[in-house]
């Protein structure tokens, strides 16, 4: 569709700025409403032909028409392609080095574009500077392949055009090998896969630079202008034609609707703008449900994208560099041939017996360096694929290939990653494919369903690697011994592929587990250890992170419900690759550290006996004894260690591993007045994160001075520990990381740290200003606080538990509360999973009574009402 003639005049008539801002308005508002009623190619095309005629305005306005230049289009604008507010790249072609008065006139005309809000990337050159800079650069070289005379002398850009054919810097060879790398950097900044939750439409792995690289490549080495062509020359069959533009027309859908949500140039498909995009795209305004039919559709067209690039890059590779690519196909057996690192089908009538697909996956398995599938055979796959009638899993032969895949010690590697990769997986399990492409809305993971679960597996066959016994001695030691690693390995495929179902995923992907082991004949105890493993996946994860594994009770509740070692191992192995797989920022040695204790104290325990327990007091005493003699021998004087002691609950001696109990007493034993607040900041990371430990006299306002003075260092808060001695003192313990999940290791920063709170202890009674703070990462997600004020055991307490999105500041806001209603805190355990926040304070009123039921109702309308409000 053109640009209506009305819109066109309104730019003609355009004298001053604000003319043509108004033109540009009117524009837009009629790109608006077009995009619900016009194909969006047609709406691309227009936008482009309004710069056009926008630019030769402009030309002429500051008379640059009058200086034999040539204004040109380049990359995405050259192509006629413009989304809304997609940069406009131009190149302005001069003859000789301009003097002062051009370089005026220009530097007007791109200011004018400047004030008129248009991105805009240009460049003036002489045709010998503009050759001088392509054998620099192949990505100015790439957008010259698809420029645009917009004005100037047709004889002056054709000379440019022939300059650029005859040179012979970027030929077809060193100009392919430059693209294909510059694309793998691109895929491994992405961490090599498409399904991140907040994908870029451009960038990502099947985003639209994969098909505008086929394109550039083609049109490189056979001057191809178009897909279509491609066909001619026959790298593309016609239904593969008719894919890739299909989905070029979805990715341009998707994004043209980005940048109309977004109302500026972006290529990332932020939570923010995903609800307003999916409703402009049709798939309705029903929040999550609208904007998961949206990814699921862009993840599918994005697998699709990837797997023809891949098998039409490979096919270009052996006509542009065939003296690397001609190689000798040597037979692995009947049916597959390697060729080179590639593996090939003999014959594609081959797959008509379904199991032999299995059989190409496990010659993967068995060979190392076979790493890549041969492209006509990738061809003969996506064929197969679309023919199948039921599940590859239907068929006995296919079930026994699988296993056998499963089984084999090479098998869940590259072998499973390209089963995934090419559909087979989908193809072979009916709920994997309900998975694929699934959002996940919980701020905890960072990529879909089946991606998070492929990388899961990928961590447990690290475990098998050699290399994993430096990162991960427990887990290398364990999945060594372990007689069927299979189990661990199904366990992961299923712990969350029922994920989108609703309901507990946990339990439904048990029962589907349990009906997979049935199927493939797995005896009765191993079919429900797999299932068990599903059910309780979670289970370690919480149960270190939410409770308090210093406690002999969470321990013998937690060692109940593992049963036996069997299942500890497991359940071991496969939490660390659950947690590991969710989001690359995730994983950090303070969790590796609460897993390792959990672990080895419940295996101690089940040793035991469960019908052993070791007594609190026992623990205490024994605790004490290993203590004492450390300090002893450190110089320090036992009745001094009696004294301090003595002012400690015994809940401190519980709480606190030896280690720490430790490293507080050497502290506090060497200062000189206990009567002066101590703060004391590991100076090296202790249980996985650095630890700052507060021994001070308690008051109202305390913890919000202490969590104000951390926040404003910007250390995260991880964990703490608060709890009052017996004359009236605090004992508050921080874990704090930095915002990568390492702990602080800068002796300066330290001694910032140390510093910062040593002021708030000096401030008690003062008031304390909050800062707000703001996070586009929440704003998408319509997550809402819980806060559960319940009795505690005490008669005088009140327990609030608090779970929220672990926004900046989050416990700031909280201390807020607790300060303005002078709440007393007892003792709290405060953590954060991923980006959720599970508090529990223990309080009591300033009087030191339990909370009254109005008290009760004041102090969880004031939270949710802090923890919601919109000036965060």
């Amino acid at each position: 569709m053109p640009v209506p003639a009305s819109i066109l005049m309104l730019l003609n008539e355009a004298k001053q700025l604000e003319d043509f801002k108004h033109s540009a308005s009117v524009f837009y508002d009629w790109l608006n409403q077009e995009f619900a009623h016009q194909p969006v190619e047609r709406l691309v095309k227009a936008r482009s032909t309004y710069i056009d005629t926008l630019l030769i305005l402009l030309l002429k306005k500051f008379k640059l028409n009058q200086h034999g230049l040539c204004l040109i289009a380049v990359g995405g604008y050259g192509r006629g392609e413009l989304h809304p507010f997609s940069d406009i790249d131009f190149l302005i072609l001069v003859q000789t080095d301009p003097p002062q008065e051009l370089c005026e006139k220009i530097s007007q005309f791109v200011t004018m574009l400047w004030d008129l809000n248009l991105d805009i990337g240009h460049s003036v050159r002489t045709l010998a500077q503009t050759l001088e800079q392509t054998q620099k650069d192949v990505t100015f070289t790439t957008s010259l392949l698809e420029c645009r005379l917009l004005f100037g002398e047709p004889a002056q850009f054709d000379a440019m055009q022939q300059a650029l054919l005859d040179s012979d810097h970027w030929r077809s060879d060193t100009f392919f090998i430059a693209k294909t790398n510059e694309q793998t950097l691109r895929h491994n900044k992405c961490n090599g896969t498409a399904y991140n939750l907040e994908p870029n439409l451009k960038e990502n792995p099947g985003g639209l630079r994969d098909i505008q690289t086929i394109i550039w490549v083609a049109k490189k080495h056979f001057n191809a202008h178009t897909l279509q062509e491609l066909v001619n020359h026959g790298y593309l069959t016609h239904d593969e034609h008719q894919e890739l533009l299909e989905c070029l027309q979805n990715l341009w859908n998707i994004r043209f609707a980005l940048h109309l949500a977004a109302e500026r140039k972006e290529n990332r498909l932020l939570f923010d703008h995903q609800p307003l995009a999916a409703e402009r795209l049709g798939f309705g305004s029903d929040g999550k449900a609208s904007v998961e039919r949206m990814m699921k559709r862009l993840f599918r067209i994005m697998s699709r994208v990837r797997e023809l690039n891949q098998m039409l890059l490979s096919y270009f590779e052996q006509s542009i560099l065939p003296d690397s690519t001609t190689q000798h196909p040597e037979p692995i057996n009947d049916d597959f041939y390697q060729v080179g690192h590639h593996i090939k089908v003999k014959d594609p009538s081959v797959f008509f017996r379904r199991e032999k697909i299995f059989e190409l996956f496990a010659l993967i398995a068995e060979h190392p360096h076979l790493t890549h599938i041969y492209p006509s055979t990738i061809r003969t796959i996506r064929q197969v694929r679309r023919r199948l009638l039921g599940d590859l899993q239907d068929y006995a032969a296919c079930r026994k290939g699988f296993l056998s895949i499963v089984r084999h010690p090479n098998g869940m590697g590259r072998a499973f990653t390209l089963m995934h990769k090419h559909g087979i997986l989908a193809a072979y399990l009916p709920q994997w494919r309900n998975i694929f492409g699934q959002m996940q809305f919980d701020l905890f993971h960072a990529y879909t369903v089946d991606e998070h679960t492929h990388k899961l597996i990928q961590n447990i066959y690290h475990y098998s690697q050699p290399e994993c016994a430096t990162s991960f001695p427990l887990c290398r030691e364990i999945f060594t011994r372990m007689d069927k690693p299979e189990l661990l390995y199904l366990a992961g495929i299923f712990h969350d592929i029922a994920k989108g179902r609703g309901g507990d995923h946990s339990e439904l992907g048990a029962v589907d587990a349990i009906a997979f082991a049935k199927l493939h004949d797995f005896s009765n105890f191993d079919g429900r250890l797999i299932a068990w493993l599903v059910e309780n996946h979670l289970l370690m994860s919480v149960t270190a992170q939410r409770k308090d594994i210093n406690d002999p009770d969470v321990i013998r509740d937690f060692a109940t419900r593992i049963k036996n070692e069997k299942q500890l191992d497991y359940l071991y192995c496969l939490t660390l690759a659950d947690i590991r797989a969710t989001n690359d920022n995730l994983w950090n040695d303070w969790k590796s550290t609460l897993l390792r204790e959990l672990y080895l104290s419940t295996q101690r325990a089940l040793r035991l006996g469960l019908e052993n327990p070791m007594d609190l007091r026992d623990q205490i005493r024994d605790k004490k004894i290993e203590v004492k003699q450390k300090l002893i021998k450190a110089g320090f004087d036992e009745q001094q260690i009696n004294f301090l002691w003595g002012r400690f609950k015994a809940d401190y001696f519980t709480r606190f591993s030896a280690l720490q109990i430790q490293w507080h007493c050497q502290q506090l034993l060497l200062a000189k007045d206990l009567s002066q607040p101590q703060i004391i900041v590991s100076e090296k990371p202790m249980h996985g994160g650095t630890q700052v430990f507060v021994y001070a006299p308690d008051e109202v306002n305390l913890f919000a001075r202490l969590v104000n003075a951390l926040g404003s260092k910007k250390a995260h808060i991880h964990y703490a520990q608060l709890m009052s001695t017996k004359d009236g003192y605090a004992i508050d313990n921080f874990v704090v990381l930095e915002k990568d999940g390492e702990a602080i290791s800068s002796s300066g920063r330290i001694n910032s740290i140390r510093r910062s709170m040593e002021q708030a202890l000096k401030e008690a009674g003062k008031k304390i200003r909050f800062k707000k703070n703001r996070s586009r990462r929440f704003k998408g997600f319509n997550i809402k606080p819980q806060v559960i004020v319940r009795p505690h055991g005490r008669k005088d307490r009140t327990l609030i538990e608090i779970q929220a999105v672990d926004i900046p500041g989050l416990l700031t806001k909280i201390a807020e509360v607790f300060q303005q209603m002078s709440l007393h805190i007892h003792a709290a355990r405060i953590t954060t999973v991923g980006e959720r926040a599970e508090d529990f304070f223990v309080v009591s009123n300033k009087h030191y009574q339990v909370l009254t039921e109005s008290e009760q109702v004041k102090v969880h309308q004031a939270l949710i009402k802090r923890l919601n409000s919109d000036a965060e």
